[in-house]
């Protein structure tokens, strides 16, 4: 004689992201573009809040010279910046750093910005 024993189990206790809120957040959204409104794969860009000295996010532009980064919600200004120390471009020609970039969040949010090079 076999016992078998079966339990039915609500699918939110299956779920260990149920037991978790995610943070608000808003969103930097960013492409970095060559002299020739081009965009450029591989820049390192730095993004910091402007009541700090050093830089807390690092990402670099994606294929699409895209790159994305979640910050806490809430009003902040950020500057972000393109650094192309020991950036190599595939056309050879010398590239240089635009102009940063200062925005401003309020709350949860998506900014959208464009990084130009020189």
């Amino acid at each position: 004689m076999f016992l078998v024993f079966c339990a039915v189990l609500p699918a939110w206790a299956l779920s260990p992201q149920s037991k978790k809120r995610e943070k608000p957040y808003a969103l930097i959204y960013g492409t970095v573009y060559s002299p020739d409104e081009h965009t450029v794969y591989g820049v390192r860009v730095h993004i910091r809040r402007s009541d700090q000295a050093k830089p807390k996010w690092e990402l670099y532009s994606d294929h699409a010279g895209e790159f994305a980064q979640r910050v806490p919600a809430g009003p902040a200004t950020y500057i972000i910046w393109a650094d192309l120390k020991g950036y190599k471009p595939i056309s050879g020609k010398r590239l240089e750093a635009g102009a940063a970039v200062t925005i401003e969040i309020h709350n949860e949010e998506r900014a959208d910005i464009s990084l130009h090079l020189k």
